[in-house]
């Protein structure tokens, strides 16, 4: 029986169906994404109010609670703030996406002005000072963080209900990736973890076109589901064995099936976008010949 010559000169087969052929060039674990705005600034703010634990144990009663209190309400602030800017960096990373239900910047530029006015209550020289102190305290912290996201983006002529399983399909699916990244890590391999960091980035390229497209959701429903869930378990199995063992064949095959994953997804988004290009070449055309019928164009 004649037999493929696999040669660097043969005509290569679809890499899908050809393990042989390499796969395409991994993408590192930063393709698509910004520089993170959680931290930094928004990390100041937990140690900013730490003086006032020192003043309040040097102070009456009186003062001790409303140094606590406004303490607690600064790191609250912090806290809200925090999570104000992950939740507005996940809307800017998504094509199609709701405002989020809880303004949390906005939230925290209120409390950080309640926590100033209470600290200003505290030293006992009226309610002048800790107007302006809530006053400065809030504008600052608005001009430094802005305001949340108030209109949700890229809805517009899409069906509610559509877009809605969407957001919930993939956010499904960013936990299975968020527990791949928390496994991976056990194995104390930072070539793997980059791996896992450019399977992730093909992945969401899929979400992405989803997104774009919500009618995209039943061809990509299983990659969302069953194959990222599966990609999940096996990454905490392998994480768990690969610690203890060092095991290269091990390694060896878990890499193999990153690289299977990658090639596989970016088939079917490859696919899904020839897909979505042929039903718009379908349209056009429908539209163009309904226009000639009626005499609007040339012939």
């Amino acid at each position: 029986m004649a037999e493929r010559f696999g040669g660097k000169y043969s005509p290569a087969r679809d890499p899908a169906q050809d393990r042989s052929q390499p796969r395409p060039p991994a993408k590192n674990g930063f393709h698509g994404k910004r520089r993170t705005r959680v931290g930094g600034r928004a990390n100041l703010l937990f140690f900013a109010p730490l003086p006032l634990i020192f003043t309040a144990f040097w102070s009456d009663p009186a003062g001790l609670a409303l140094y606590l209190a406004a303490f607690g309400t600064l790191i609250l602030a912090a806290w809200l703030t925090r999570e104000g800017l992950a939740a507005q960096e996940s809307f800017e990373a998504r094509k199609v996406a709701r405002r989020p239900a809880i303004p949390r910047k906005i939230f925290g530029s209120a409390l950080t002005g309640a926590g100033l006015f209470i600290a200003g209550l505290g030293w006992g020289q009226g309610l002048g000072a800790p107007i302006i102190f809530a006053a400065l305290g809030a504008g600052l912290h608005f001009l430094a963080f802005g305001p949340d996201p108030l209109r949700s983006k890229g809805i517009a002529g899409v069906d509610r209900f559509q877009s809605d399983r969407v957001a919930r399909a993939v956010d499904e699916a960013e936990k299975h990736l968020s527990a791949m990244s928390d496994a991976i890590l056990r194995a104390r391999d930072k070539g793997l973890e980059a791996r896992v960091a450019a399977f992730q980035a093909t992945a969401r390229e899929m979400f992405r076109t989803v997104e774009a497209d919500p009618r995209d959701l039943t061809r990509a429903r299983r990659y969302l589901g069953v194959y990222l869930l599966g990609a999940r378990d096996a990454t905490v199995k392998f994480a768990e064995f690969y610690a203890q063992t060092r095991d290269a064949k091990a390694k060896s095959d878990y890499e193999t099936l990153l690289s299977d994953l990658e090639r596989n997804f970016t088939a079917k988004t490859r696919q899904i976008l020839l897909d979505d290009r042929s039903d718009l070449d379908v349209e056009i055309e429908v539209l163009r010949e309904r226009l000639q019928r009626e005499g609007l164009t040339p012939e």
